[in-house]
């Protein structure tokens, strides 16, 4: 199976992911042993801070760096960028390079608070306008402050959603994060690794739980989901 982590901040020194290069290989080290084949480097952009080309530089010089050091067979990195959604991100120049290398994907991070009838229809606007998919990044984190229905009003207008694995591995939200799944809410799953020690790679554990509990052809199906969509 050929398993994708949709998320993480890999990169080494462009956020507050990865702190060196060594750091990062061990990171790709532990996802090789997970069976990963291909991982998303997902750093934060803020648009505040930079703007998209100053962005894509400092990520390209980060990933290039990475590769020059490997000397194993690491998972395949796909560039990406885990982008802070604010109200006014439509009109952002250069917004459509931030999407996920050989995909449309757009990843989302969100407010975490109850998002405004104007968030939402951005968000719904975004989604419809040009050749773009969004996703909404670790949606565990901020679905529950949400008013009752909006998750369907969401994925009725073709935005997906991202899941963190580790929402998966508590006790107290493994429940909710099933019936997420089995209920074709969550298309993605990503580790949102940052470190080898706080918050490490745990993709395997995450798809190891809906195995057990939803059937191993839920895997393959939310695996397989993810794969075809990249062009």
């Amino acid at each position: 199976m050929f398993i994708t982590d949709f998320h993480s901040h890999i990169l080494p020194l462009v956020d507050d992911g990865s702190k060196s290069i060594e750091e990062s290989l061990e990171m790709l080290r532990m996802l090789a042993c997970q069976s990963v084949k291909r991982v998303v480097a997902t750093p934060h952009f803020y648009a505040n801070d930079e703007t998209v080309d100053e962005f894509l530089a400092r990520r390209e010089e980060a990933y290039q760096k990475l590769i020059s050091a490997m000397d194993f067979e690491a998972p395949g990195i796909v560039l990406g960028a885990e982008v802070k959604f604010y109200n006014g991100i439509s009109r952002l120049k250069g917004l459509d390079k931030l999407l996920i290398q050989n995909s449309n994907l757009l990843l989302l991070e969100m407010p975490m608070l109850a998002w405004s009838e104007y968030t939402v229809n951005e968000l719904i606007s975004i989604a419809s306008s040009g050749n773009r998919t969004i996703v909404l990044a670790h949606v565990d984190r901020y679905l529950h402050l949400q008013k009752k229905g909006l998750i369907s009003k969401l994925s009725a207008n073709g935005i997906l959603m991202q899941m963190n694995s580790e929402f998966l591995l508590s006790f107290f939200s493994k429940r909710k994060a099933l019936s997420l799944i089995k209920n074709s809410f969550v298309q993605f799953i990503g580790s949102d690794c940052h470190s080898t020690t706080n918050r490490p790679p745990n993709i395997e554990k995450g798809l190891d739980v809906i195995s057990k509990h939803l059937g191993k052809a839920f895997v393959e199906e939310l695996v397989n989901f993810g794969n075809e969509m990249f062009l």
